[in-house]
């Protein structure tokens, strides 16, 4: 079992504290997590920084701490900018970063992007196989439906060969085994309750099968929204309030583990159970807080 720590990114106009940043990241690795992961929100109420750049800055304070983000919602992106931008990154950060793509679903504006949603899955495909092709390929033709090169050429390529690992958001059973043609995981949400994960998991278990895959090699990992309370009920209405300034919306505080370090543990158990080979522990406010309680009160409970 592997734990990931998420990346302070909810950060209002002004707010950003360089010092504080660069503590929490240093503290991670001391403490001993796996990664350190962000998460995409373009558009929303929440002051949410980006990925890209918010993993440039913590590759600059780490050493060890693998960093990804979980996930991109790629169909956003021109797959051109997108690889160019994160080959950048694993270069600079020496190969520690992890990719994770989605497409997002269809409740958001991608007409605001320029992205027809009837063609969103097509579009999601052949620009992850761009990306990858500009990632391993020295040089480029590429006939696709949406975007067309030839003998192009991107460098440098990843630090990683043949490019960082890609892990698959995904929620229907399509996706599920589209992760398992196309990528190297998949990550179950954090909007996601563990008794949903598990049925994805079993999913996911059936298309390695079917398709032939070592299942040792393709990783299953789960954000987790955590807050760890020795009050439940105050815990519980914490980590509710922040998801629902995270999602626009009311009724998530199911989703989440909260309350005492012993019900947190018993809360993960299940999810390790479903299947979690990583738990990406995310809290949502005292980050630094409640990192400290999770290394000392949580996870050892797990080992």
């Amino acid at each position: 079992m592997r734990f990931a720590i998420s990346i302070p990114q909810f950060v209002a106009d002004g707010a950003f504290d360089p010092a504080a940043f660069r503590a929490y990241l240093t503290r991670a690795e001391a403490l001993g997590f796996d990664g350190a992961w962000t998460q995409e929100q373009i558009l929303g109420a929440a002051p949410v920084l980006g990925p890209v750049e918010t993993l440039t800055y913590a590759a600059a304070c780490t050493e060890r701490l693998r960093l990804g983000c979980a996930v991109f919602v790629t169909p956003l992106h021109g797959p051109l900018h997108l690889a160019k931008s994160l080959a950048t990154l694993d270069q600079l950060s020496r190969g520690r970063l992890e990719v994770g793509v989605g497409t997002g679903g269809r409740g958001r504006m991608f007409p605001a992007f320029g992205v027809d949603p009837d063609h969103l899955v097509g579009r999601f495909t052949e620009g992850l196989r761009l990306m990858k092709a500009c990632w391993t390929e020295p040089r480029i033709t590429f006939e696709g439906r949406f975007w067309q090169l030839r003998d192009a050429a991107m460098e440098p390529k990843p630090f990683q060969k043949p490019h960082p690992p890609v892990w698959f958001g995904a929620n229907h059973p399509d996706a599920l085994r589209r992760a398992v043609r196309h990528g190297d995981g998949f990550i179950g949400a954090g909007s996601t309750t563990t008794g949903r994960f598990a049925e994805q998991v079993q999913v996911v278990r059936e298309a390695l099968g079917e398709q032939g895959r070592d299942p040792a090699g393709f990783g299953i990992a789960k954000r987790v929204y955590v807050a760890v309370d020795d009050d439940t009920a105050r815990g519980a209405r914490e980590i509710g309030a922040a998801l629902d300034r995270l999602y626009g919306r009311s009724g998530l505080a199911p989703v989440a583990v909260s309350g005492p370090p012993e019900a947190c543990a018993e809360g993960l158990r299940e999810v390790a159970a479903a299947g979690a080979e990583t738990i990406l522990l995310t809290p949502l406010f005292a980050e630094a807080a409640q990192m400290e309680r999770l290394a000392a009160e949580v996870v050892p409970a797990l080992s």
